[in-house]
């Protein structure tokens, strides 16, 4: 009886509340949630993308790599493997087809002991069967010839993979999605949801007021829509967890992995043409060198596993990305075990970014997960979960087959 007064409280509550009908709603507009409205809204679908930031890309999509990978890292068959691939190729195509800044740097993988070798060997045997064009093994000798820099006793070449100016990239993206018609209204939070007759209910507040909310969050809007995409990154799983009616059992645990990235001064020209990684570390693809299309190098992201936050907190992006500079201590050896002239006090504190992973330290890497009313049998929602690396490579692909598959 307690339940059923406080479920018709609750009803009575969002009755009062102003509501709209809408197309498609996108929730977050991170580089996947843009390509995601551009590919609907060039469908005829009308869309509106609602960001709880001041801007686009202020999560996760600007706080990465910016690299464009070629697809080695990924189980066969799974989603990233599948998406990295497609999503290289059209990244590609559209870069050049937009005069979107970007590089075809390469990169090695390399092995700096013996004992690293098999598993170089097993990332040429993944690569090849994920459809990863060009990759080689290369001697010790060769790859320091191309990079006399660097040390290693072999290495594994993947031509394909390179740099992209992320910010260009959102920007270019957001442009043809707003020539399609598609609204963005930022500083806008999605709060939760609920269902009511088979169609779901989205909840809305300014971002400003909800800064000086406390539980329980009231809706300022309700949004009544076709199609949602929860593209929420970061939050995304809270969020999900926020709607009333879908069973939580199909919503994974939340992991959050901040990755710092420390910056090479002292140099004014870059002791690497390649990308350079190192075999790949619990949580992460080990501190790697990046370059950007300006020449600079970074090192980066180690793997720092911090704690849940606040719903709130998460909707807000208001998660720690500071980057203590005594992290850096455990950058040098690291770095120094394939770039050994590596100096002393030439790594400054760069910038931090935080993985949304679906799996914890020490266990096995989850695929993405991408769920509609097939799965969790709510119409007309879609959820994005673990969209970490190689999220940005893979942008529109998932794009492409939301829209496919969904519309």
């Amino acid at each position: 009886m307690k339940n059923e007064s406080k479920k018709t409280f609750c009803t009575e509550i969002f009755e009062k509340v102003p509501k709209e009908r809408v197309d498609c709603v996108v929730i977050g507009a991170g580089v996947v949630g843009i390509a995601i409205a551009r590919e609907l809204a060039s469908k005829g679908r009308e869309v509106l993308v609602i960001e709880s930031g001041s801007t686009f890309g202020t999560g996760t999509s600007s706080r990465n790599s910016e690299v464009i990978h070629a697809g080695i890292y990924y189980p066969p068959n799974s989603l990233k493997a599948a998406f990295c691939v497609r999503g290289r190729k059209l990244l590609y195509k559209y870069c050049a087809d937009h005069g979107v800044s970007h590089k075809q740097t390469g990169k090695l993988i390399v092995a700096t002991r013996s004992s690293e070798i098999p598993k170089l060997k097993d990332l040429q045997n993944r690569g090849t069967e994920n459809g990863v064009e060009g990759l080689r093994m290369m001697e010790g000798f060769e790859a320091m010839k191309i990079e006399p820099e660097l040390q290693c006793v072999k290495a594994l070449l993947s031509p394909v993979s390179g740099i992209i100016d992320s910010h260009s990239l959102m920007l270019s993206l957001v442009g043809e999605a707003e020539n399609h018609r598609t609204t963005f209204s930022y500083n806008t939070t999605v709060i939760g949801g609920h269902l009511k007759g088979n169609r779901i209910h989205i909840h809305i507040s300014e971002s400003k007021n909800l800064e000086k909310s406390s539980p329980p969050l009231q809706p300022e809007l309700i949004l009544v829509p076709n199609l949602v995409v929860n593209s929420a990154g970061l939050s995304a799983p809270s969020l999900a967890k926020r709607i009333n009616g879908l069973d939580h059992g199909f919503i994974p645990a939340a992991y959050y992995a901040r990755g710092c990235y420390f910056t090479l001064t002292n140099t004014r020209i870059s002791p690497f043409k390649h990308l350079i990684y190192p075999i790949p570390e619990d949580g992460g693809l080990g501190v790697h060198v990046t370059l950007d299309l300006d020449g600079h190098v970074k090192f980066g992201p180690d793997v720092e596993w911090i704690g849940n936050i606040d719903d709130i907190s998460s909707f807000l992006n208001k998660f720690d990305y500071s980057v203590s500079a005594e992290r850096v201590e455990k950058f040098y050896p690291e770095i120094r075990k394939y770039y050994p002239n590596l100096e002393n006090g030439s790594l400054e504190p760069g910038y931090a970014g935080i993985r949304p992973k679906l799996s914890g330290p020490r266990q096995t890497p989850v695929d993405f997960v991408i769920q509609g009313d097939d799965i969790h049998g709510v119409p007309g929602l879609i959820n994005l979960f673990g969209i970490e690396s190689p999220g940005l490579t893979s942008c529109m692909a998932i794009a492409e087959h939301i829209a496919s598959k969904y519309t």
